[in-house]
C-alpha cells in the first residue's frame, strides 16, 4: 500500500549493507558481519510452511569443510534418514550401473536452511517472508523495495549483497550482461518402496546433457534432473518413464518443485560485482559444473566478502574478486573433471573400467 503522495506506507531507514536473500550464503554473510554495520536481510523463506528450494539436500565434502572452519556442528534434527555412503551411478541408454563411495550428509534442505537463518545475529534487521521487487541507484546510495505481509516497504542502502540465487534480480538488475548458463530443476517426491534405499545418478543425453538424481529421504523418494529450459518438464516426464522400467517408484507424485539452477562453462562466468553492489554463492555464477553442487563456494564466498566490509577496505570490490580467485581455480578442476562425466563416450569407458567403483554385488 502506499500513501497519497505514492510512498510506501513504511520505511525502514538507511542501512550500511542489504543483503537480498538468505540461503547459504546471505545467511552466512549475515552473521559474519561486524556489528558496526546496521544491516537489511530480505528473505522469501517464512517458517515450515514457507518457501522451500528445490534441492536433493546432500552435503558434499567441500560444504562439510566450510562449516568446519566456522566452528559449526549439525543437530541431529537437520539429518534425515538414511544416511548413505554410495552413490549409484546409472547410464541410461548402455543400462551400466555402478557404485562410487561418496561421503555425503542426508539432510533436510529446508530445515537446515532456516537453521542457518537461526544463527543470525539479532543486529541484522531479517524481514521474512518478503520478496524484493526492486533494486534502484540514488544520489543517496540504494533504495530497496519489498513486498512483505501484504505492504509495500522501503529502504536505503550504502551497499547491496546479492544473494538471490540463480534468478538474481541483483545480477539482472546491475549485470545483465553476466549471462551464465541456465537450467531448469524439476524433482517430485513420492511415496518411498525401494527394498533397499539407495543415492542414484542418472545420465542420459538423449533427455539432458546435464544429469539427474534420485535418493530416499525419511520415506520419501525424491526424483529430479536438471534440464535445458526449453521442453524440460516433457522432458523429465519421459525420464520417468525411462527410469520405471528400472525399478523406479515414480507414480502418485506427492509434491512437484521446481526452480532455475545455473551451470558455469568457465571461471570467466563468474561474476561478483562492483564496487557498492556485490554477488555471492549461486548469484555470482559459484556452482560446480560438474555436480551442480553451490553450497561449499557459498559458504566460502560469503566468508570472504564479510572478511572484505569488516575491514573497511577502500576498493571492496577489487580485494572482493581477489579473494575469490581461488574459487575460479577449483571451478577449473571440476571444468576439467566434466569431459569424464558428460561425454558418452568417455563415461561409459570409465564404468566400464571400474576404477574408483565399488565391487560389483558388493
Amino acid at each position: 500500500m502506499e500513501d497519497a503522495a505514492g510512498r510506501p506506507e513504511r520505511m525502514a531507514g538507511h542501512y550500511d549493507i542489504a543483503v537480498i536473500g538468505l540461503g547459504p550464503a546471505g545467511a552466512t554473510l549475515a552473521r559474519l558481519l561486524s556489528p558496526r554495520f546496521r544491516v537489511l536481510a530480505l528473505d522469501r523463506k517464512g517458517g515450515e510452511e514457507g518457501f522451500r528450494k528445490p534441492c536433493g539436500g546432500l552435503l558434499a565434502p567441500d560444504a562439510q569443510r566450510a562449516l568446519a572452519r566456522s566452528a559449526l556442528s549439525l543437530p541431529t534434527r537437520l539429518l534425515v534418514d538414511p544416511q548413505i555412503f554410495s552413490v549409484r551411478t546409472l547410464d541410461g541408454p548402455s543400462g551400466r550401473v555402478r557404485e562410487y563411495p561418496r561421503c555425503y550428509i542426508n539432510l533436510d534442505r529446508h530445515a537446515f536452511d532456516l537453521w542457518l537463518i537461526s544463527l543470525i545475529p539479532s543486529h541484522v534487521d531479517i524481514r521474512r517472508p518478503a520478496r524484493c521487487t526492486s533494486i534502484t541507484r540514488g544520489a543517496a546510495g540504494y533504495q530497496i523495495r519489498w513486498r512483505e505481509g501484504g505492504r509495500e516497504n522501503e529502504a536505503g542502502a550504502t551497499f547491496v549483497v546479492g544473494a538471490d540465487g540463480a534468478a538474481s534480480l541483483v545480477r539482472r538488475t546491475f549485470f545483465p550482461r553476466a549471462r551464465i548458463r541456465t537450467y531448469t530443476a524439476i524433482q517430485q517426491w513420492f511415496e518411498d518402496r525401494h527394498p533397499r534405499p539407495h543415492y542414484a545418478c542418472i545420465f542420459d543425453e538423449r533427455l539432458t546433457d546435464c544429469y539427474a538424481w534420485g535418493l530416499t529421504k525419511n520415506g520419501y523418494f525424491v526424483f529430479g534432473g536438471a534440464f535445458t529450459p526449453r521442453h524440460a518438464r516433457r522432458r523429465f516426464e519421459e525420464l520417468k518413464l525411462a527410469m520405471r522400467g528400472r525399478g523406479f517408484p515414480l507414480e502418485r507424485p506427492i509434491r512437484t518443485e521446481a526452480c532455475a539452477v545455473l551451470r558455469p562453462a568457465g571461471p570467466a562466468d563468474i561474476c561478483c560485482g562492483g564496487e557498492e553492489v556485490f554477488l555471492v554463492g549461486e548469484a555470482a555464477g559459484l556452482v560446480s559444473p560438474s555436480s551442480l553442487e553451490g553450497m561449499s563456494y557459498a559458504f566460502e564466498s560469503a566468508g570472504e566478502l564479510s572478511a572484505v566490509f569488516n575491514a573497511r577496505l577502500s576498493e571492496p570490490g577489487r580485494a572482493y574478486c581477489r579473494k575469490i580467485q581461488p574459487l575460479r581455480f577449483r571451478l577449473l578442476a571440476k571444468i576439467a573433471k566434466c569431459p569424464f562425466i558428460f561425454s558418452p563416450p568417455l563415461r561409459r569407458l570409465v564404468m566400464a573400467s571400474g576404477i574408483g567403483s565399488l565391487p560389483e554385488g558388493y
